[in-house]
């Protein structure tokens, strides 16, 4: 269960700490939800050696059926947090002068989604723990560099150019399973945004 757990977290980017704090809450509900199953059941394996049912096939089921209800009942509980449902976009301010409309479109399509106030918040942003992931991006996204308010986020925007030419933005996570599929920019699409952002002032390598 917690390596499920982590291996969602990737998946979707939420922090590691929090989907195994998830997974442990689930894990240990079912294990004693399971000892108690095994106290009561102690008191009639007779009768269930005469219904000819194995008990390892009653147990089988059983683990998976706590493990299944517990997990929906998590869900449903941690639906009550409030973290992650201020889906805020603060006014415009300021944007890079950039080279070109296309230089923009492309940076709309990969880096908008978190590095801007023009956020457009998808359904499943209000459902946890997704809801957390998503708020979480866009509130570290911000906070490193904001298109949006440009006149006080150039200072971390001189990375823009380099972080393009790594492939570490967007990050996978952002476009797995179709999601996003405008951010999946192509290697032309990367060449025309790397030369847009050398020609835009405080983008480039020389600023």
């Amino acid at each position: 269960m917690v390596v499920v757990a982590v291996v969602g977290a990737l998946l979707i980017g939420l922090a590691i700490p929090l989907a195994v704090v998830l997974a442990v809450i689930v894990v240990a509900a079912a294990f004693g939800t399971l000892e108690m199953y095994k106290r009561r059941r102690a008191g009639s394996a007779a009768s269930d050696a005469e219904s000819g049912v194995p008990e390892k096939g009653v147990a089988t089921r059983v683990v998976l059926t706590t493990y299944a209800l517990l997990t929906i009942a998590t869900l449903g509980l941690i639906q009550v947090v409030p973290y992650g449902r201020d889906h805020s976009n603060p006014p415009i301010t300021a944007e890079p002068e950039w080279s070109s409309p296309r230089t923009r479109e492309l940076m709309v399509n990969a880096c908008f989604a978190c590095h801007s106030n023009e956020v457009e918040w998808p359904w499943y942003s209000n459902i946890a723990p997704m809801s957390w992931a998503i708020t979480d991006h866009v509130d570290a996204g911000r906070s490193k560099v904001n298109y949006s308010e440009f006149a006080t986020s150039a200072e971390e925007a001189d990375e823009t150019l380099q972080e393009v030419l790594d492939g570490s933005m967007p990050p996978g996570y952002f476009t797995s399973f179709g999601l996003h599929p405008e951010a999946n920019l192509s290697t032309a699409e990367i060449d025309e945004l790397v030369a847009g952002l050398r020609a835009t002032p405080g983008l480039s390598e020389t600023e």
